[in-house]
């Protein structure tokens, strides 16, 4: 049977990827107590790295917002294999860190990391509300543009 959360997804048309193994010497979450720590999740699509370039540059703050979107399908998929598959065990979404791979002049960072803010409120209502920060970055791994860590409570 299918949670809430679950049903949402699919009303939203998302159909959520396995979680991504960590890509170097660290896991991709942490369940300490009541909070979850999901490693920064970058655009993978289907497996390998997604969309690669800079804001400012060769992409646009609507084709950011695509990545954060992807980012934060990612954080899902980890929070999914951090809870054992049951989603409805999310009780809030404290806070994302949002990096943005960009041109020194660049300043839209938030406008991009609502990619990822607007889907995550658009999954779990208002037990996706979070405070976060976004900044510019030179480079991110593989060359993506957006890369987004999150912490969030369980029930």
């Amino acid at each position: 049977m299918t949670n809430k959360y679950e049903r949402r997804l699919t009303e939203l048309g998302i159909e959520l990827p396995e979680a991504v193994a960590a890509q170097a010497n660290y896991v991709p979450y942490v369940v300490a107590d009541d909070f979850i720590y999901i490693s920064g999740q970058i655009p993978f699509v289907d497996g390998k790295p997604g969309p690669i370039g800079r804001l400012g540059d060769t992409m646009s703050v609507e084709d950011g917002q695509a990545v954060a979107r992807l980012c934060a399908i990612n954080i899902i998929s980890q929070l999914k294999a951090a809870l054992d598959g049951n989603l409805d065990r999310i009780k809030q979404c404290v806070k994302l860190g949002g990096f943005v791979s960009c041109t020194p002049d660049f300043g839209d960072q938030p406008q991009v990391i609502n990619g990822a803010s607007d889907l995550l409120v658009d999954v779990f209502g208002d037990a996706g509300r979070h405070s976060r920060f976004a900044v510019g970055v030179a480079a991110l791994p593989f060359g993506v543009p957006v890369e987004i860590d999150a912490i969030f409570t369980k029930l």
